[in-house]
């Protein structure tokens, strides 16, 4: 007894690290962000009348409040979060419903997407990503078996989600529903659900999206200023005529770090939805290549974070990782087409590069739940080595590995599951059911 005390207490000790490569990555972007909102803001800030560095004081004050929420994740144990996964669906309506309440919302060009938090303005849908993450995450590990057979257990996310959208819909903000499908659908099929069902709930919603999109005059403006942008290039197509004469400005080395030309009064929204046109233009191709790059390490070290938390029966860690990498994935890749003209035009913002301080603050609390996950998914390989160890098994024994540690101080635990084939049990939950 005392002595399985003592190995209880060794295993308590033990503890974690932060992805080391995951926090470069992040530091990084945060870092290539701040240098190029300060010089394509720089320019904006003579029309609005405030100091040249308005805009970059900003951004990093909100970069700065932004870290400090993701380092209270990061000390946090994920168990905590995932015991108030309801609080934060709950949180989700509250959040999109202030903003149609007068005096508490408000507008800008006819958008009621935002906030008034009095000494700054919030954008809900930011924080809703987040949180809707969390509680997807939640429930795909509590119906891991049912999704994939039982429609009702499929539904019910399905339905969350859709009540959302159809909450951003009405403000409107259908580049944020559009987001929140896909990562919605995504989730849950990474969590097992078929994937025939998934198409067969598509063929009925994407034609009533399709209606919504262009059932709104200025939606349809602008996809026909995305199928030949260069036919009025002064009116509907002038955002992306001058991002894609930025992007050519760049050619293959750029024209210099604060030399684009194009962010002087020519192309709109600069420093925030389109920031990768001037970074192109003032670092070119090769610079492009490179953006791209480290948004492309980002994705795959998420990713790969997912998977092995799942393998280790971490399905929450898991599954939350997955979450935001699918969140960071494709709005990087969305603000990215818009950019290059492969995609219309939507109000997402490059994470961590773009100016602005609801995004810029949220993707931070992300990328500190993130590091969470890599804390507790190291501390918990550390703690099955000193299991193995202890037991006297061989490094490569199989092990279910627990959901906490309180689990992982019982020798029960190296022991393989039963019926397992060739010594190793089945990981659960199925990622991607096909049929």
């Amino acid at each position: 007894m005392d002595e399985r005390a003592g190995q209880a207490t060794k295993l308590e000790s033990i503890t974690g690290r932060y992805d080391p490569v995951l926090l470069g990555v992040a530091l990084l972007m945060a870092g290539f962000g701040v240098v190029m909102v300060g010089s394509s803001s720089i320019a904006l800030t003579e029309g609005h009348g405030v100091g040249p560095f308005h805009y970059l004081i900003r951004h990093v004050l909100f970069l700065a409040l932004g870290g400090a929420l993701a380092f209270a994740l990061m000390r946090t144990e994920l168990k905590l979060i995932e015991r108030y996964n309801h609080v934060l669906l709950l949180a989700c309506i509250v959040l999109l419903g202030l903003v149609f309440i007068p005096g508490i919302g408000h507008t800008v060009n006819g958008a009621q997407r935002w906030i008034n938090l009095g000494v700054s303005k919030f954008q809900a849908v930011e924080a809703v990503k987040l949180l809707l993450i969390v509680w997807l995450a939640s429930y795909v590990v509590r119906y891991r078996d049912e999704i994939g057979e039982k429609w009702s257990a499929l539904l019910k996310p399905l339905g969350v989600a859709g009540f959302l959208v159809a909450l951003l819909l009405l403000q409107p903000d259908f580049g944020s529903a559009a987001l929140i499908l896909a990562i919605t659908g995504g989730m849950v099929w990474l969590g097992g659900a078929r994937i025939a069902h998934l198409l067969a709930i598509a063929a009925l919603a994407l034609p009533l999206l399709a209606v919504i999109a262009v059932a709104a005059p200025y939606r349809v403006a602008r996809l026909k200023s995305f199928l030949d942008p260069w036919q009025d290039p002064f009116n509907d197509g002038f955002q992306l005529t001058q991002a894609l004469i930025a992007i050519g400005r760049g050619e293959w080395f750029g024209v210099g770090l604060g030399g684009s030309v194009q962010k002087l009064f020519y192309l709109p929204e600069a420093h925030t939805d389109f920031i990768f046109s001037v970074s192109a233009e003032e670092l070119g191709f090769v610079g492009s290549v490179a953006i791209i790059a480290v948004f492309a390490i980002f994705s795959w070290r998420t990713f790969s974070l997912g998977l092995r938390a799942v393998e280790m029966r971490r399905y929450f860690a898991g599954f939350c990782a997955f979450g935001v990498g699918l969140w960071i994935s494709l709005q990087s890749f969305v603000s990215i087409g818009v950019n290059l003209g492969l995609l219309p035009t939507k109000g997402l913002t490059l994470p961590l590069v773009s100016s602005g301080g609801s995004s810029v603050m949220v993707t931070c609390m992300a990328i500190g739940l993130l590091l969470r996950v890599s804390y507790e998914l190291d501390r918990a390989e550390r703690q099955v080595a000193r299991l193995r160890g202890g037991a006297g098994l061989p490094s490569d024994a199989p092990i279910a590995s627990p959901e906490n540690r309180a689990e992982v101080t019982s020798p029960a635990a190296v022991a393989p599951p039963a019926g397992a084939r060739g010594g190793r049990g089945r990981i659960e939950p199925k990622i991607g059911a096909v049929a």
